[in-house]
């Protein structure tokens, strides 16, 4: 059993804590916004791409107008906004406190799945992932095992992750993004070797904002730039 931010990772235990009524309707909203949409979507263009965005954890813990004491505002809204200004269509929605983040993965892995059967091709699939959000989008890539797919996971390794988390493996292609200033995330290319899942391409951006964790929180092209480049198939990030 691993803690991350506070987080349990691999375990199954589920912590409670009784949401405020007016984030509990968001959170539904938004869910239930997200399964109408995917069940809407019968015949898929073929040309068409998506994004599941999975964000960091101090978002799941205070509301999107409450700036973190270090980096300020977690600027969500506007990261969805640029992808989707981009024509991805976005799927996301703010998580419940607390919530698991294996248990997570397994339910966006489902919604994937549910994108394939319908016949969007994987690699017009793309899962990116904040800190947190990361560490949700790396067992979505194991679950989903699909190594036509892409992911995009951001600020989340550490070298202890190796042997704290072991039996999260990379499958797809992998793009890696991470801050030299940031203690919460470092290159992952020992993860890379560790993964027993085929990867097709791997790819990995340092940056040197000096923001630290804070660099996520914003709607920075620096981060952002490269994710829309890796979604749309630029695995040279040309």
């Amino acid at each position: 059993m691993f803690y991350i931010f506070g987080t349990i990772i691999p375990g199954k235990t589920k912590q409670s804590m009784k949401p405020s009524l007016r984030f509990l309707f968001t959170s539904l909203f938004t869910a239930f916004c997200i399964f109408t949409s995917l069940s809407q979507e019968k015949t898929p263009k073929q040309d068409q791409r998506y994004i599941f965005f999975l964000h960091n954890k101090f978002i799941e813990e205070n509301d999107l107008s409450a700036p973190h004491p270090e980096y300020g505002k977690a600027e969500y809204n506007e990261i969805l906004a640029s992808f989707r200004k981009d024509n991805f269509i976005v799927y996301s929605e703010i998580r419940k406190k607390n919530t698991n983040a294996y248990d997570y993965a397994e339910k966006i892995a489902k919604q994937v799945n549910k994108l394939l059967k319908k016949g969007v091709p994987p690699n017009k699939i793309t899962v990116i992932g904040t800190s947190k959000g990361g560490y949700i989008a790396q067992y979505v890539s194991t679950f989903v095992a699909n190594p036509d797919m892409n992911f995009v996971f951001i600020g989340s390794f550490m070298e202890t992750d190796i042997e704290q988390i072991p039996d999260i493996n990379y499958c797809g292609n992998i793009l890696t993004i991470y801050e030299k200033s940031d203690i919460y995330g470092v290159s992952a290319i020992k993860r890379k070797k560790t993964s027993k899942l085929k990867i097709n391409h791997f790819k990995e951006v340092e940056l040197n904002t000096n923001l630290k964790h804070g660099f996520l929180y914003k709607a920075l092209d620096l981060w952002i730039l490269p994710c829309k480049k890796w979604a749309n198939g630029n695995y040279d990030l040309n």
